[in-house]
């Protein structure tokens, strides 16, 4: 169910199409991340940033999810890094939130991308209409992951993020410019969502049910877009500094909140 809901489609995007079909391949993938997820939890090194061209300013899904993360992770006894560009770190630098600085992978029990760009088979970034990305390479850090035998999960909702080289074939299909933006970055565990802050929280829903606690009941997404916003974090389809996400009011996030939060109290009563 939880994975159904994560994947509501508001504005008709293609996504829903990749997901169908990934459905299909691998129902059980929030399931899997979860168990991924809840086994790892010594050191974790959460990857966000999304710099929307051309501006190149970084967006504002993402981040929220990250530190959504960060705090669930917290509560369930383990230890949370994050890393990504300096707007980010500087919003957020009053949640008291350790932020990595030039990590090492072997050091870390699990990476987990939140809607972080990978690089696409010409070895760029590109963005949704094909526009190049200017960034870090993070995605660097995944392939060392794999070479080192560090579980990595990602969580994207467009085709071009870290971990979406795992369903590549199924993007291209349906996504426009996928033959172009399609990251070829593989994860062990890929949660696809309509919105990629609603993955995490999607990881974090599933993660309660486990665990028989509600991960999510004081989550404040407004409070973390609010910071954000005043630092000049865009919405990534709007191109504003707003309180919004991918082109959706802050008001449907939190009735998707209400909803997901509603759903895991049932479950752990």
């Amino acid at each position: 169910m939880i994975g159904h809901l994560i994947n509501t489609d508001i504005y008709g995007r293609d996504i829903l199409k990749v997901y169908l079909e990934y459905r299909e391949k691998n129902f059980n993938f929030l399931e899997k991340a979860k168990n991924l997820f809840i086994e790892n939890l010594d050191n974790v090194l959460i990857v966000t940033c999304f710099p929307i061209p051309p501006m190149q300013i970084a967006e504002t899904d993402g981040p929220p999810g990250a530190v959504a993360l960060y705090r669930a992770i917290e509560r369930l006894g383990g230890r949370a890094e994050i890393l990504t560009c300096e707007k980010i770190s500087s919003a957020l630098r009053g949640f008291k939130i350790n932020f990595a600085k030039k990590p090492r992978v072997n050091q870390y029990s699990l990476l987990i991308s939140v809607e972080t760009p990978g690089r696409a088979k010409d070895g760029k970034y590109y963005s949704m209409s094909g526009l190049e990305i200017e960034m870090s390479p993070f995605d660097e850090l995944f392939f060392q992951a794999k070479e080192l035998g560090v579980p990595t999960i990602g969580i994207g909702d467009g085709g071009n993020e870290i971990g979406m080289g795992n369903i590549a074939e199924i993007v291209k299909k349906y996504v426009k410019f996928g033959d172009k933006i399609t990251s070829i970055v593989k994860v062990d565990e890929l949660i696809l969502s309509a919105v990629s802050n609603w993955g995490a929280y999607g990881l974090i829903a599933q993660a309660s049910l486990e665990v028989g606690k509600n991960l999510l009941r004081d989550w404040d997404e407004e409070k973390v877009l609010r910071a954000l916003v005043s630092e000049g974090v865009i919405d990534g389809v709007i191109k504003k500094p707003q309180l919004s996400v991918d082109g959706i009011p802050l008001e449907v996030h939190k009735r998707f909140l209400n909803l997901l939060n509603s759903i895991i109290e049932s479950k752990i009563r």
